[in-house]
């Protein structure tokens, strides 16, 4: 239903050539096991957008650019605007699609903005984003000129929102694999740079996490972690009895001294926290593009410093590692 040549062709001059038989096998599988009741609609839908290729694009802004807004005639802007809401929620971004400003819940950007400086540049690397999500950023790191952007995720709703972008592009080099981590080879040890954002405090494991991450990169190559912190000494984590911020699937919440500590129990060498940053509504926010709660819904709302559960209010942390 959804062809995967265009990316088995760009892995086969890559040191990911030789996992290409178990790529297919785990898509096959995916798709055998877990296909979304909707997709075969979500799939239609992306077919009724306008047979439009985008002249120009831009990875490099805050908001993804695709297409100028005199591209579409008024009738055409219009309907690809009631197309795209089909989609909500976009949490993920923001893009702009000929004029068209999808306000996401998340301004991505300012993480990204808080990370660009304190990584290796990402030009010709070959890049593993875990989690993907809308692949928001999996785009930022095209526009940064990675040579091949590999983004997985096991929503095939956010792939939709992928194949969306994707198709008003004549060629990308990114490509959504709608994946987990441990339905990936191991151990590939061929990227140069993975990124791991949003994705350590929902595995229920977060050490085995941290040693799928680091058989994904080659000797040298680069971690880039983010991941929810609270305050306290190494050796600490807390774990919330059942929620935090109303979501179930939060497991362990380290310290930023007990992540460097697991980082370096697994391996990795010149582990260092390049940020910490409170969340705040500004970052993350109710808009029109996603129909439902946000943060200012998770908080409680007489102490913003405390979760609706009276857990320490949400605080992320980035961490750059080495791979011995």
């Amino acid at each position: 239903m959804i062809n995967f040549d265009s990316f088995f062709t760009a892995i086969s001059e890559t040191p990911l050539s030789r996992w290409t038989p178990a790529f297919k096998d785990s898509l096959q599988q995916h798709f055998h096991n877990k296909q979304h009741g909707d997709l075969k609609k979500w799939l239609a839908h992306i077919e009724q957008f306008p047979q439009v290729i985008a002249k120009t694009t831009d990875f490099s802004q805050a908001s993804i650019q695709i297409g100028e807004p005199g591209s579409l005639s008024s009738r055409q802007k219009t309907k690809l605007g009631d197309q795209l809401k089909l989609f909500k929620p976009w949490r993920k971004g923001p893009f702009d699609f000929f004029g068209i400003d999808i306000d996401t819940e998340w301004r991505s950007d300012l993480k990204w903005d808080r990370l660009l400086s304190h990584i290796s540049p990402l030009k010709d690397r070959v890049v593993l984003d875990v989690g993907c999500g809308s692949g928001y950023h999996c785009w930022r790191m095209l526009g940064e000129d990675a040579s091949l952007v590999i983004g997985i995720d096991p929503s095939q709703f956010f792939m939709m929102q992928y194949l969306t972008v994707r198709h008003f592009l004549a060629d990308s080099s990114f490509y959504f694999l709608p994946l987990t981590m441990d339905q990936l080879p191991q151990p590939m040890k061929s990227f140069d740079t993975v990124f791991s954002m949003g994705v350590l405090y929902h595995r229920r494991s977060p050490i085995d996490h941290i040693m799928e991450l680091r058989h994904s990169l080659r000797s040298g190559g680069e971690l880039v972690l983010e991941t929810l912190i609270v305050d306290g000494e190494e050796g600490y984590s807390f774990m919330p009895e059942s929620t935090y911020g109303k979501m179930r699937n939060v497991w362990f919440i380290p310290t930023t001294d007990t992540l460097c500590t697991w980082l370096k129990r697994c391996g990795f060498l010149s582990t260092k926290v390049v940020d910490v940053s409170a969340t705040t509504i500004e970052e993350q926010r109710k808009t029109e593009w996603i129909g439902g709660q946000s943060l200012s819904d998770f908080l409680d709302p007489n102490d913003d410093t405390k979760t609706i559960e009276g857990h320490p209010a949400p605080k992320r942390a980035v961490v750059v590692a080495t791979a011995p």
